[in-house]
């Protein structure tokens, strides 16, 4: 079958992912396949097991001293069970959907959820939590734009890649490239960007121009243009940190934590005892020091610490193998997707894996103390209703790209 100018923009830069060997080769009876990944299934399942019992142990002695909890040691255990319920029933009713009707939705589901950022900074609507004005109350729970906009984005940078794909490769004129395939969605992610840096959300900011810049990559945007941005990247970064000095005392802290052990680099100084005390197996499940009001957000921000510090070096690497699977996973469907002609759904595929990568790699970073200390929850793991929601509804569509492409090897039409 001949392929349009656009998919073969789409599809051809898509072939720098043949370093990763026969990920996403076809078997050779696609007849005896399941009709899903069930490794991928169930790595997804263990990592939600994980982070509810780990939720649950991390938050008991904050639930027990707090007024808001009602001192009900199981609270936080109750809310996560219902967010993991929440987003099972989300992502079952986001696989019915096909990629084609996700790729129609892409452009109104990102106006969505920018409405819905630019809501949460007027007074009287947006809820403003430890100085940050991130959530929507709807009541019973609050809502975190920024969780659903990360999927959003996957879904309009593919989308965009697809119908600009002429534009954004290597054998296009760079002018073209610049004008026509970059600048565009540049301006928007910026736009985006701003209204998340007014929140203030600098870790959201990180992994959405993280996700949107990652797809145009794989889309087959002109290196020439990647790698002046990857130049550029310091001296944006460095803008950033001067117009809020803030975020540059975090970066000092982050250096040195030791220095100021009781004030700003305490919630790293705290999650690198727990990382110690660990040692290979830990001190056991429900023993940690650290999270009896030592370590501030121990069930949110820093549960990978109190992972480490009751289960140690075999639970952490173990959490870090399941998370290395979902990845390895994400590629490969969207790597086969790619062969079966579907850029849209490989470039989902793959940008969910770019989201998830990104986002873990920051919130392990900041746990071990090689990285600056940023908002990011661990995905999959930590406690949030939005995020865990906007992870399940993530992985049924990764899981639906999976599905179709299994349907055409079988001889079927999506």
């Amino acid at each position: 079958m001949r392929r349009t100018i656009a998919e073969t923009a789409v599809l051809k830069p898509l072939g720098a992912l043949r370093m990763l060997g026969a990920i996403g080769a076809l078997p050779r009876n696609p007849r005896t396949m399941l009709t899903y990944d069930a490794s991928l299934a169930w790595a997804a399942l263990l990592l939600f097991a994980i982070g509810l019992v780990m939720v649950y142990s991390a938050s008991i002695a904050m639930a027990e001293a707090s007024t808001y909890t009602g001192y009900r040691a199981w609270y936080f255990l109750i809310r996560h069970a219902f967010f993991l319920v929440a987003g099972f029933v989300a992502g079952f009713v986001a696989f019915q959907l096909p990629t084609k009707a996700w790729q129609r939705l892409a452009p109104w589901l990102f106006g969505a959820g920018a409405v819905l950022l630019a809501a949460v900074l007027i007074p009287g609507i947006g809820k403003s939590v430890n100085g940050s004005r991130r959530w929507l109350s709807l009541v019973v729970v609050n809502l975190q734009p920024s969780e659903f906009m990360k999927l959003a984005v996957v879904l309009y940078a593919a989308s965009y890649a697809v119908r600009k794909a002429a534009f954004l490769h290597a054998q296009q004129p760079l002018r073209q490239t610049l004008l026509r395939g970059f600048l565009p969605l540049c301006a928007v992610m910026l736009l985006m960007g701003g209204l998340l840096l007014l929140e203030p959300d600098f870790g959201a900011f990180v992994v959405i121009v993280g996700i949107a810049f990652g797809i145009l990559f794989l889309g087959g945007l002109d290196w020439r243009l990647f790698l002046a941005l990857v130049l550029l990247l310091p001296a944006g970064l460095s803008a950033i940190l001067v117009a809020a000095p803030y975020r540059l005392q975090r970066l000092v802290a982050f250096l040195d934590p030791w220095s100021d052990p009781f004030g700003k680099g305490y919630q790293l100084s705290h999650s690198l005892i727990a990382f110690g005390r660990g040692e290979w197996f830990g001190v056991g499940l429900g023993s940690s020091v650290e999270k009896l009001m030592y370590l501030p957000e121990a069930h949110t921000d820093f549960l990978l610490a109190v992972i480490a510090e009751e289960l140690g070096f075999a639970g952490v690497l173990a959490v870090l193998g399941l998370f290395v699977w979902l990845l390895f996973r994400a590629y490969a469907i969207g790597r086969q997707a790619a062969r079966l002609e579907r850029p849209f759904a490989a470039l989902v595929a793959q940008g969910i894996g770019v989201w998830i990568g990104v986002q873990a790699f920051i919130n392990i970073g900041v746990n071990m103390g090689v990285l600056p200390t940023k908002g990011l929850t661990l995905p999959l793991l930590s406690f949030g209703g939005s995020g865990i929601v906007a992870n399940c509804i993530a992985l049924a569509i990764l899981m639906r790209v999976d599905y179709e492409n299994r349907r055409l090897l079988r001889g079927f039409t999506v």
